[in-house]
């Protein structure tokens, strides 16, 4: 017999129809009577019901289906008279295809979630789990549909690179070279030219800078996939392997990127509310009972646009008034998760678009505002601020914080140059990047945002490590 998902038979109305489902055991609960088995494979948040009549099945088969296992049910679809279901299955025929122990790690009990990373390879079995991998599966879809009905070519940028896109150096080494027998150079340096790529590489950390190029031939690109940093950060808001989306679009100004940015999220928090509604409503009942609620405001919303220099005005008036901070925020600091989340969930209660960032927290590839006379510059709708700053567009969100950074890049080589010689930045691994500055530069613009900080957001849960899969952190590449 031909299997049926259990969530196409939970959907169906086909009634006394002879139907094969496949699955892992959730429940059993016995009594003289009748057994009662509930099955799930995956397809679904929701279970459907086994109904085992007395002397259907052997005893001892039944002795064998405990939670975890793993069964074949042959039966008819009918009409359940309990609450809460539609229909059951009464069962015919049963096999065990798994057994599964007492020792099983995903028992139905209530374990945290620091004990299930113990168990990744398992965890996946859980109600949670399913629910936040089905979403974060239509979060990808949702990713590909936007991009591709608005005109953009999914654009494949390199995982091994030479090139550090954010300068900050935190890049995992890629290499062949035989570790216990390094050959160095005069003046101690590991000599590079016998490697496999003839030079040093590593693994990306972005694929913003090639995603650049491909803007400049092809209009409108964008990337999705895995990048990586070898930040030591424990933190429920970091990975070393995450996988992120970077649009980069040829002729785009401020004002624009600002509107994408704004327009792309609430597409795919749309797709989760129209696409994830029985996980959502799970995850919204056991996790976090505001979900659902602050999903639908993020639709109803416009979001705010608020240039950094005003957003700074407004935590140090927070700050005089009696708020607490545990970090400073004075003009010229990069601006922590608490004062992020202070503008969006206290101050301005919606998601806020923050612009034109000191230059000197921001990256050399960032536009920079006109200057003043006084050393100051003038940004987004004329706000004046007292030093130099740059055209970024990172939107915050609540619960998160920064969930997107965005900017129009730099398209003078010579302005682009400076900055460059002014960070004392090593070009040695740039001058394809700089070529697009000399043959036929363009303005354009671009953002990039973590897919785990949108999962996070869209199931309410609160350790990055459990929207992922396996995730890769500081002393933690178990699975």
């Amino acid at each position: 017999m031909i299997r049926t998902k259990v969530i196409d038979a939970l959907q169906s109305t086909n009634y006394d129809k002879e139907i094969c489902i496949k699955g892992w055991v959730r429940t059993h609960r016995s009594s003289k009577a009748v057994d009662f088995i509930a099955v799930n494979d995956g397809s679904t948040i929701k279970n459907i019901q086994v109904v085992v009549d007395e002397g259907v099945v052997d005893t001892e088969v039944l002795k064998q289906v405990t939670t975890g296992s793993c069964v074949c049910v042959e039966g008819k679809l009918v009409k359940s008279p309990a609450q809460g279901q539609a229909s059951e299955i009464h069962c015919e025929n049963l096999i065990v295809y798994g057994l599964c122990g007492a020792d099983y790690p995903m028992q139905k009990k209530g374990q945290s979630f620091e004990y299930m990373r113990q168990y990744a390879h398992m965890r996946l079995r859980t109600n949670t789990f399913g629910a936040v991998m089905r979403i974060r599966h239509n979060m990808a879809m949702a990713i590909h549909t936007y991009f591709h009905e608005h005109g953009y070519f999914y654009f494949h940028t390199p995982l091994i690179t030479a090139s550090d896109c954010e300068g900050a150096g935190n890049m995992f080494q890629v290499t062949t070279k035989n570790l216990y027998d390094l050959k160095k150079d005069e003046e101690g340096k590991i000599i590079y030219n016998d490697d496999f790529f003839g030079q040093q590489t590593s693994l990306t950390v972005s694929g913003q800078l090639e995603g650049e190029l491909g803007a400049t031939a092809l209009g409108a690109i964008y990337t999705f996939g895995p990048t990586f940093r070898a930040e030591n950060s424990n933190t429920p808001r970091h990975l070393a392997e995450f996988w992120m989306i970077e649009p980069e679009i040829a002729f785009m100004d401020q004002e624009e990127l600002m509107d994408l940015e704004e327009d792309f999220i609430k597409y795919c928090v749309k797709w989760a509310l129209d696409n994830c509604k029985d996980d959502l409503e799970f995850l919204n009942k056991m996790i976090d009972k505001g979900l659902i609620e602050r999903l639908e405001g993020i639709l109803k919303d416009e979001f705010v646009r608020l240039p950094y220099t005003e957003g700074i005005r407004i935590l140090q008036e927070a700050k005089a008034n009696g708020k607490k901070f545990e970090f400073p925020c004075d003009w010229g600091d990069d601006l922590a998760s608490e004062h992020e989340r202070y503008l969006v969930e206290e101050y301005f209660k919606k998601p806020v678009i923050m612009t034109d960032y000191p230059t000197a927290i921001k990256s050399f590839y960032m536009k920079q505002n006109a200057a003043t006379e006084d050393g100051g510059s003038v940004g987004y709708k004329g706000c004046v601020a007292p030093g130099s700053t740059m055209q970024g567009t990172d939107v915050l969100f609540p619960q998160i914080g920064e969930i997107m950074g965005g900017s129009v890049r730099e398209e003078d080589y010579d302005k682009l140059m400076a900055e460059i010689n002014k960070r004392q930045m090593d070009t040695t691994h740039l001058w394809w990047y700089l070529d697009t500055r000399k043959y036929g530069t363009c303005p354009h613009a671009g953002f990039g945002l973590g897919f785990e900080r949108l999962i996070l957001f869209v199931t309410g849960m609160q350790n990055i490590r459990d929207v992922i899969p396996f995730p890769r952190t500081p002393n933690n590449a178990e699975f």
